[in-house]
């Protein structure tokens, strides 16, 4: 059996399986000189033959074996080229994707490895492989995904999250996070650093700078009200307990209902506020770390250094120098 198994869907993100699959050549080509074997890999699909990946882009597979025996390799899932939930629930009821569904569920009950990128984490879910996993996915689908499978964890501030058999990561091109990070894993370091250095990629653990608090709201009215309460308090947020009294509601109501809403807990998107915030005054002005945390509400700089380096996975100082380099 080869050491990775990519499997494609029509629609699936051309972009992570051309990385993927580029990737994968520039390892088997650097691990001889590493002294290590290669990577092997196959491409599968449900029918086989052409997929089409959209965009006039196309890859040739093989189709998924009819009987599934046990594999010790990794099946790695692109996402799928979709651009809302609505649009995502009804390519996976598909005739080749309910077939694709199975096939995970029957790989995982064979103690199979596998690993998701983007909406092809709700694949898991629907093959009923997520319950009692700590996961991620695309930031905003986030919330989606955990009211889809509430006994799971879904960890949107993660690119990469590993909780047994199962390696899931963010948005589409945290596809290239994904391979960089089972390269580390199966093969070692320097393949996965080589690889890096010759592609000049630079692997990431963060999706938290990417995301936009407001978008989180999921459409839901009430935590939309909040977000612009938070967002019109700065610096001087009221306390949990003072919005939920404004908003007309209980503490514990107000934290299930944001939780439902984005995944989080109500301080944790006061955080996600104030550091969306923090971020574009260090990138568009002159202020200093020190006044950057004052206007948004926190006591002195290094409470946001070090809130940033744990939630954004960088420190102010980074931000600013990449910044003044644009």
């Amino acid at each position: 059996m080869p050491d990775f198994t990519l499997l494609v869907l029509p629609g699936s993100y051309a972009s992570s399986v051309a990385a993927t699959l580029d990737m994968l050549r520039a390892a088997a080509s650097l691990a001889p000189r590493l002294r290590l074997a290669p990577p092997t890999w196959r491409v599968l699909s449900p029918d086989g033959g052409p997929v089409d990946l959209g965009s006039g882009l196309w890859v040739d597979s093989t189709p998924l074996p009819q009987r599934l025996r046990r594999d010790p390799g990794t099946w790695v899932l692109p996402g799928l080229g979709t651009e809302d939930v609505e649009t995502l629930m009804a390519a996976l009821q598909q005739p080749q994707a309910q077939r694709l569904i199975q096939a995970l569920s029957t790989h995982a009950a064979l103690e199979g490895r596998i690993a998701a990128s983007c909406s092809a984490v709700f694949m898991l879910q629907a093959a009923g492989l997520l319950a009692g996993r700590q996961v991620t996915t695309s930031w905003w689908l986030a919330p989606q995904l955990q009211q889809l499978e509430p006994r799971c964890r879904v960890d949107a501030d993660r690119m990469i999250c590993t909780d047994g058999p199962l390696c899931t990561a963010g948005a589409a091109f945290a596809q290239v996070d994904l391979m960089l990070h089972l390269f580390r894993q199966q093969f070692g370091v320097p393949l996965a650093e080589a690889v890096s250095r010759v592609l000049l990629i630079n692997g990431r653990e963060a999706q938290a700078p990417f995301m936009v608090p407001a978008l989180l709201a999921s459409g839901d009215a009430l935590v939309g009200q909040l977000l612009r309460r938070i967002e019109a308090g700065l610096p001087q947020i009221p306390s949990v307990a003072a919005l939920a009294q404004q908003l007309g509601l209980s503490t514990r109501t107000l934290s299930r209902r944001v939780h439902q809403a984005t995944g989080k807990s109500t301080l944790a998107l006061i955080h996600s506020v104030r550091l969306q915030r923090a971020r574009l005054l260090i990138e568009s002005s002159t202020l200093s770390i020190e006044e950057v945390a004052a206007q948004v509400g926190y006591e002195d700089a290094t409470a946001l250094r070090r809130l940033m380096r744990k939630l954004q996975g960088q420190a102010p100082s980074q931000l600013r120098k990449r910044s003044s380099l644009v």
